[in-house]
């Protein structure tokens, strides 16, 4: 029972010369982050589109996959064939991972040490929620709606299915979507398939994979990733607030080439187009800005318009720069109706919605 106790030990700060250990290098192994030279991809390529993975990838054949709702007149039962015959819906949607940016915290908390790449955007094809809903006689504005995943196992001593839930007002937007394919193909096991769950707006650990069951709950649904995991705090023994929408963010193609362990980047001098994306789950953008000078002063980018058919997807940014030899820090902010990223990262025990602004090193090699 000694390592149990040891694995069950709850979530923590790494000490202040303590170095990512083998645990986190595992995880960083299991999951990745999409490179960001893939920002130059309006929709991200599977292969390259973050992944993080709680547990074991389950196996399912899609033939056999069934989703299980429970209705007020008994559960109902949708294999995938059901669900295709349903309307279908395609919705371009950028995902980032709540965690994103947490390695860069100090103190740092000890988990998926993500830098800056825990991002991706892609097109989900499947059936709108709602409507599933509908046909299962789920009705009540009042009810929450628990997912549950088959994804199974054990964090901080708890034994758990994955399961989130949503208000139903939130489920039953329309842009809410059970999807089977991704990028206008299968879905792959690796990212939910046969079948999960897509809320735009949200941070990822709301969009549960290899989704199996919805239920409605009252009173509101405790769960560990509800109630544990997912909250802002500052003390072990606070409340929290709960991680749902995403922060506002940007972020620099990296420009040149980079150096191969420090992935510094290196240019010519000249002039050259900085380029990025941007977005925020909560409200639309309004700005982006870029500064040469490590944030000392910060100048517009030109921010595309919001395409009204993704309205839930990254815009492109571009700025003109000339590079002058020398050493620079490059950065880039963006703004929603709230106000930019801010300048240091928001720290919390979780390492939770760090939307601090991008910095980029870049050696401007001589003429």
């Amino acid at each position: 029972m000694e390592g149990l106790e040891r694995i069950s030990l709850p979530g923590r700060v790494a000490g202040p010369d303590e170095g990512i250990g083998a645990d986190e290098l595992a995880l960083a192994a299991r999951n990745h982050g999409m490179p960001l030279e893939a920002l130059r991809y309006d929709v991200t390529p599977a292969g390259l589109h973050y992944l993080l993975i709680h547990y074991d990838i389950p196996y399912g054949l899609p033939e056999e996959w069934r989703l299980e709702v429970d209705g007020p007149r008994g559960p109902v039962s949708f294999d995938l064939g059901t669900l295709r015959r349903f309307p279908v819906e395609t919705v371009r949607v950028t995902m980032e991972c709540a965690g994103n940016g947490r390695a860069r915290l100090r103190p740092r908390p000890v988990s998926q040490p993500w830098l800056l790449e825990a991002v991706g955007t892609a097109d989900w094809t499947g059936v709108p929620l709602r409507l599933v809903l509908d046909e299962a006689g789920l009705t009540d504005p009042t009810t929450e709606l628990v997912f549950t995943g088959a994804d199974h196992g054990l964090e901080r001593g708890v034994e758990q299915d994955y399961e989130r839930s949503l208000p139903f007002a939130e489920a039953t937007r329309p842009e809410v979507l059970l999807a089977y394919e991704m990028n206008g193909l299968p879905l792959p096991p690796q990212h939910g398939g046969p079948l999960r769950l897509i809320v735009p707006g949200w941070y990822g650990m709301a969009h549960v994979k290899w989704l199996r069951r919805i239920r409605p709950v009252e009173p509101p649904f405790d769960g560990f990733q509800q109630t544990v995991a997912y909250r802002l705090r500052q003390e072990p023994d606070e409340e929290g607030v709960p991680v749902t929408r995403i922060q506002p963010r940007a972020l620099l193609e990296p420009p040149g080439f980079p150096d191969f362990m420090s992935r510094t980047r290196l240019v010519r001098p000249g002039p050259l187009t900085l380029r990025g994306r941007a977005w925020s789950g909560r409200s639309p953008l309004v700005r982006v800005e870029v500064s040469t000078d490590d944030g000392t002063t910060w100048h517009d980018a030109a921010l595309t318009p919001e395409d009204s058919a993704h309205p839930w997807a990254w815009r492109s940014w571009t700025f003109p720069w000339t590079a002058p030899p020398g050493d620079h820090v490059l950065a880039v902010r963006a703004s929603d109706t709230s106000g930019p990223q801010p300048p240091s990262p928001p720290w919390n025990l979780g390492g939770f919605a760090n939307n601090t602004a991008h910095r980029v090193s870049v050696i401007c090699l001589p003429s």
